[in-house]
């Protein structure tokens, strides 16, 4: 039983995850109560559980009990249904009332967003505030306690009204719902005026209606100076600033975590108050979140098949895995070597699955592909090209794909025994915890395999994970800039000319960069600077995770509460990927990636082209044409070997199998380069290739067997297990453990707490300190990130389809490439660019030959499709061409107009970038006829009689905006222009390039090199020149700026890519020179970079010495528009040099910046 101290519980507090309310996070409130000598804490975040695990785990490891509860906001009081949102305070006293809780919640915020059925907003007002209606509190009461609530409570409410009979009334009801017993008034005294009578006249109620008073501090912060966060905070939260935003503010600094002592003090006159918060903290003890058995989490059970009723889930796994098995390794077609292994990992594995219980996991995953298969079919559809290419639903990824169990359900596609891949990473015998299976799919499949999850299992049991959004320096930097009124500009300037990363830095950006010396003197600037170190890391609202997915026998709704997605028809539980861990979920991941959808568009754009059936699976994977290719780094728009990085790597490293393409997928990630790996690699590879005798050697002979694969250095996770167990003497389960803690948010942290036992363990082998210390800090490097060997060879497959697709089948592969965007690491005008590098034509479009998406018209043509347009979503360029189809080509701008019923803005920019060409007039001339034929920016035309393809897009505009269908209708009759219309000069290259760039994303016909290369000086080379030049040359180049990427792992220096019309060259910008120039490097869109030529084995680099803006050394200043000088004051509004031109703006497409 808790020893009653004076006052060591607290019962009601705020963390971070109260967004933009609480300003602590919950390990800080933790380890604070902690040394305060609290007891006890209960979370009551506002209307959500979304850090009460985190919360729960930070409590449990200082030694303080932790309490689960919520700040509800009732739509209206229990009396008054005209009184507006209220306040209840509600904690869970054991496992039922923790149930009640997570439903109440997930009630609360059923009507959030506009798409769900019960919802009364409109979209624009996404999401809504939750509230709960207080008619669904009857049903969930059990194993809850009440406390009636803050200032902003009801009963509350009415005593500061002086409204004594009605707070009587409220009390009772409140007291009828939850009873006597488990309902209390609740006492705040946070020396605001008005708070010593208001508790006096709560006490005065409370014993009046004999129920128990119970002292609490409203919480929301950990120390006093936290107090000017949280005021920054609820600013951002009203889209205010601290001047303008006092009343909403909190009237002082003392709702932190006060001293124990302090509170008695202030209570000294109730002592009731503080010794019921003992005895609810006691009754709390029942139910502990940290303890994940208390949940009542358990996996759904799997369809039983015919034949299968009978069976243990273990015999049904084996059953159906030795059916498969013939399947996989045919006896006449399958080495067998090469079989008598398959089926020895198939008796290892299934061993482990049955010690670990894991049978009835695996055949849920056999439920889930059977799904996957029946939705990829619908979507694909039968008889079509996709339906019939032979594709699985999806491919697996990570570590399931070395599992042999998960290849013969067909969760994997690669061969993890033929590929000799190390299993024990995904199962072994000291498991924690259940394997990860992670699974891609094409986005469209995805989407429906969701959709299906949830019709097979239900909303209440199943829900996608979320993810939280947090503040890092350039979000911090923009709220909290505004909310302390600092001027627009300058905050603009520093969010764009910082590095990014964390929010703490903003202090060090202030110091180094040139344009704000000085200002950090200023106050405001100060308090920028102490406010960001402070928000660093906290969330700012919550989002949805990549493809995480939660299924349960129990409600979810009773284990976590759930909320409506942005996106229709999906839910999200309130908790992360880590919290979900920490509460044993098992996680199914659904993952959508781009390659696949592009990969499937690509075969039916063969088709359509070419007429050819194409199933990739049958392909050669040893074709010397395309290792050639990916040898000679060219590729440029591949999966995963297209980087900057990748790309100087291929050039030496030179793969020529799919293993080695798997070391080329995951050599360039942070845990490898931060581990040392990647030179050490590249090196023994090049020296291996002059003499093939040669033997490299590890860290360590223990190691030299382990690590022989990969050249004697640890480049796959798999193998920072397998050192762990060698040198380490781990076990397996330990080296899971150790494997795991890789994965979680201050992995660093967790993974140091193995030192001692690495080091202990590698002793007893014989390794010194020094080698075992070394070794460790290696393997530690992956906890910044990296890929084991089976999803690298996953991915591996999918990098080698890609370029086998680009080189045989350019044309279709750069459709779809384009019609998948975003995705890779270059935007769609470098794509285009190097499409055309390539010999292939790209089209303008066309509104008479256009589809909606990209496509070939030949096997060297591309036609861009109207989606490419800004403006044209989908569903008009569906109408557009479905009215086509139907009723035959357009033959002028008001025949478009008529037949389509398109906004004047879409036609505007259909005609801008040429895409009604062959009407016969000029762009100038065809906005000039749409001035005549339609009254203003924001009109709609109707749409004639005839043809009602797009009835269902016109539809759906008037239900927006019912206004737009009606107003100033008799214009659409067929009015002649003729007579007003005028001869107009057309556009010049430049413009028409400007129009492409700001419209398009790209240029199909133009490049800014092209056009200014006569204006530069000649001295200034060509890509192609520089690329023809000798090693240690001294030139200059010119280009526009395509990606600039400053790694962390890169001490410094900075890689930019410029490219030009001829190509792209790879600049270094050592740290001194960024420095000195950060300003043009970081903000000028167009380069000149004058350097020092470097080639080492086939790898180009361009040392730069010099950045100049190229608007300088244009022999025309109009000839490109000049970007704005960077040394003005911020912020100051007379210094024209702070304006960039808009004409700059449209000139110059974005460029992929990567930190």
């Amino acid at each position: 039983m808790l020893e009653a101290a004076p006052y060591s519980v607290e019962l009601h507090l705020h963390t971070c995850f109260s967004f933009l309310e609480g300003a602590s996070l919950p390990e800080e409130l933790a380890l604070c109560a902690a040394d305060l000598g609290y007891r006890a804490l209960a979370i009551t975040d506002h209307d959500g559980l979304h850090g009460a695990m985190e919360f729960a785990q930070a409590c449990a490891a200082a030694g303080v009990q932790p309490i689960v509860g919520v700040e509800l906001t009732l739509a209206h009081g229990l009396l008054d249904e005209r009184s507006g949102p209220v306040h209840l305070t509600l904690l869970a006293e054991r496992e039922q009332g923790y149930a009640n809780l997570c439903r109440l919640i997930t009630l609360a915020h059923k009507r959030t967003r506009a798409w769900e059925p019960a919802a009364t907003h409109l979209p624009a007002d996404d999401p809504r505030p939750p509230t709960l209606d207080p008619a669904d509190l009857a049903a969930h009461t059990e194993g809850l306690i009440a406390l009636s609530g803050c200032r902003h409570g009801e009963c509350s409410q009415l005593i500061a009204r002086e409204r004594f009979d009605a707070a009587q009334q409220a009390v009772q009801r409140l007291s009828d719902l939850f009873g006597a017993d488990n309902t209390f008034v609740e006492l705040q005294h946070n020396l605001v005026q008005g708070d010593t009578r208001r508790v006096a006249r709560l006490v005065q109620l409370a014993e009046h209606m004999q129920l128990p008073v119970v002292a609490t501090g409203n919480v929301h912060y950990h120390v006093r100076s936290r107090h000017r966060l949280q005021d920054a905070m609820v600013a951002i939260k009203n889209r205010s600033t601290l001047e303008s935003s006092h009343r909403l503010r909190r009237p002082n600094s003392e709702f932190f975590l006060r001293p124990p002592d302090i509170v008695a003090q202030l209570f000294s006159a109730y002592p009731n108050a503080m010794e019921n918060t003992h005895r609810i903290a006691e009754r709390c003890t029942a139910f502990n979140l940290a303890d994940h058995r208390d949940l009542g989490y358990d996996f759904p059970d799997f369809t039983r098949k015919e034949g299968e009723r009978a069976s243990s889930a273990d015999e049904v796994l084996e059953v159906f895995c030795s059916s498969r098995f013939d399947e996989r390794y045919p006896p006449d077609q399958t080495d067998p070597d090469l079989r008598a292994k398959a089926r020895q990992q198939l008796k290892d594995e299934l061993h482990l699955v049955e010690k670990h219980k894991l049978a009835g996991f695996f055949l849920i995953y056999r439920d889930l592909q059977e799904q996957a298969t029946d939705v990829a079919k619908r979507v694909r559809g039968e008889g079509t090209v996709r339906g019939g290419s032979g594709l699985p639903p999806g491919r697996g990824r990570g570590s399931s794909v070395s599992s042999i169990i998960c290849y013969l359900i067909g969760l994997s596609h690669v061969d993890p025994v033929r590929n000799r891949l190390f299993f024990r990473r995904f199962l072994n015998e000291d498991l924690q915890a259940v394997p990860d299976i992670d699974l891609d799919f094409a986005r469209d499949i995805r989407e429906q395999l969701i959709l299906q999850v949830y019709k097979r299992y239900g909303h209440e049991h199943a829900a996608l994970v979320c993810s939280f959004a947090t503040y890092h320096l350039r979000s911090a930097v923009r709220d909290l800039g505004k909310v302390l009124g600092l001027p627009a500009p300058a905050i603009d300037k520093l969010a764009r000319l910082s590095e990014g990363g964390m929010a703490s830095s903003v202090r060090h950006e202030l110091a180094t960069l040139p344009e704000f010396q000085g200002q950090a003197e200023g106050p405001m600037w100060a308090h920028l600077m102490d406010l960001a170190e402070q928000i660093d890391g906290f969330p700012r609202h919550v989002g949805q995770h990549v493809g995480g997915m939660i299924i349960s026998s129990r409600p979810v709704v009773e284990l976590v509460p759930v909320q409506p997605a942005s996106m229709d028809g999906r839910y999200i539980c309130q908790w992360d990927k880590d919290s979900c861990d920490d509460a044993r979920f098992i996680k199914i991941d659904f993952l959508a990636l781009g390659m696949l959808s592009l990969v499937e568009e690509c075969l039916e754009l063969i088709w359509e082209c070419r007429g050819q059936k194409l199933d990739v699976s049958t392909i050669a994977y040893d074709d010397t044409t395309v290792y050639d290719e990916i040898c000679n780094g060219d590729t440029v728009g591949l999966f995963q070997i297209e980087s900057r990085a990748q790309i100087q790597m291929l050039t030496r490293t030179q793969p020529r199998n799919l293993d080695d393409l798997a070391v080329q997928v995951a050599i360039v990630r942070p845990g490898p380069i931060v581990g040392g790996a990647v030179n050490p690699y590249v090196r023994r590879r090049e020296l291996l290739r002059e003499d093939p005798n040669y033997v490299p050697a590890a860290d360590h002979p223990l190691l030299d067997e382990l690590l022989r694969d990969t050249l004697g250095v640890v480049l796959y996770q798999d193998q920072v297990l397998e050192v762990a167990i060698e040198m380490g003497g781990f076990s397996p389960g330990q080296a899971d453990q150790f494997r795991r803690s890789m994965s979680r948010r201050r992995s660093r942290q967790a993974m140091e707490r193995f030192r001692s036992s690495f080091i202990d363990g590698a002793a007893s082998k014989g390794v010194s300190r020094r080698d075992a210390d070394n070794v460790f800090e290696k393997l530690c490097a992956f906890s910044e990130f990296g890929f084991p060997k089976s999803h690298a060879y996953a991915f591996a497959v999918l990098a080698y389809q890609s370029a086998w697709l680009r080189h045989y089948f350019g044309a279709e592969y750069y459709a779809a490439l384009l019609n998948n965007q975003p995705m890779g690491f270059y935007a769609p005008h470098v794509l285009v660019g190097d499409a055309r590098r390539r010999g292939l034509q790209v089209l303008r479009v066309a509104i008479n030959r256009s589809a909606a998406r990209c496509k070939p018209v030949s096997p060297e043509q591309i036609l861009l499709g109207f989606e490419t347009v800004r403006g044209i979503g989908e569903e008009l360029a569906r109408a557009i061409v479905l009215e086509r189809e139907a009723h035959g080509a357009y033959q002028s701008l008001p025949d478009l107009l008529r037949r389509t019923g398109m906004p004047r803005k879409a036609a505007e920019h259909l005609i801008t970038v040429g895409a009604l060409a062959e009407f016969g007039l000029g762009r100038r001339e065809l906005l000039w006829q749409l001035g005549l034929l339609v009254p203003g920016s924001g009109f709609r035309v109707p749409r004639s009689g005839f043809g009602d393809t797009s009835a269902e897009a016109s539809h759906k505009t008037a239900t927006r905006n019912p206004e737009r269908g009606t107003r100033n209708r008799q214009l659409s009759l067929a009015l002649p222009t003729e007579q007003d219309m005028v001869e107009l000069p057309d556009m010049t290259d430049w413009e028409r390039m400007v129009a492409d760039y700001g419209l398009l994303g790209l240029s199909p016909s133009y490049h800014p090199l092209a056009l200014l290369r006569h204006d530069l000086p000649r001295d200034v080379l060509s890509a192609e020149q520089v690329r023809a030049s000798r090693d240690g040359a001294r030139v200059r180049t010119a280009g526009l700026v395509v990606c600039r990427q400053r790694p962390g792992t890169a001490k410094g220096f900075v890689f930019l890519l410029l490219e030009d019309e001829t190509g792209v060259i790879n600049v270094v910008v050592r740290p001194n020179l960024y420095e000195a120039q950060r300003s043009t490097i970081r903000g000028e869109p167009y380069l000149c970079i004058e350097g020092t030529l470097q080639i080492h084995s086939g790898t180009l680099n361009l040392l730069a010495v010099k950045a100049t803006p190229l608007g300088h050394l244009t022999a025309e200043a109009a000839a490109l528009p000049r970007a704005p000088e960077r040394n003005g004051v911020p912020g100051n509004p007379h210094d024209k040099r702070e304006a960039a031109s808009a004409e700059l703006a449209l000139a110059t497409p974005a460029s992929r910046d990567f930190h």
